[in-house]
């Protein structure tokens, strides 16, 4: 079962820093230090114009933003849960969209369950449901479903 994230990240943090996620803190630091003096506001020519100028602000400010996330061990952590989150959603072949009214409730396993058009079963427990949305593969083939908590 995969549970998709609504708060995936929505910038690279590591393409920003010129990064791979197995990059340990020591080369983070070095390329964050090579890139801020690069963008650092304080170091642009004075001939630069004013878009050029917003651009590079605009750059220092993702640079910082992604040194601070990635050289945090608990914040990068959190971070690269949501990237690999991300792409398991992105690369999971999705059969059908549903909500959790359209599935059974089973009082004694305490689980939801849907049939496949395979025979087999969805099953999504109790506290899975606690996402937004959910991705549930079958228990007998390779479809897999996409719940969501409230109506379409």
């Amino acid at each position: 079962m995969i549970m998709a994230d609504y708060n995936a990240p929505q910038k690279d943090w590591y393409l920003i820093l010129g990064a791979c996620p197995t990059d340990d803190l020591q080369v983070l630091k070095q390329k964050y230090q090579k890139l801020v003096l690069m963008f650092h506001p304080d170091k642009q020519r004075p001939d630069v114009s004013e878009e050029e100028a917003e651009q590079h602000l605009q750059r220092f400010i993702d640079i910082d933003q992604a040194w601070k996330i990635l050289s945090n061990e608990e914040s990068r952590n959190e971070y690269n849960l949501q990237l690999r989150a991300c792409e398991l959603k992105q690369s999971w072949p999705v059969d059908a969209h549903i909500t959790l009214d359209d599935m059974n409730w089973d009082y004694e396993t305490e689980c939801y369950s849907y049939t496949c058009r395979c025979g087999g079963e969805f099953i999504l427990e109790k506290d899975e449901t606690q996402e937004v949305e959910t991705v549930v593969c079958c228990d007998s083939c390779s479809l897999s479903i996409e719940v969501k908590k409230g109506s379409w």
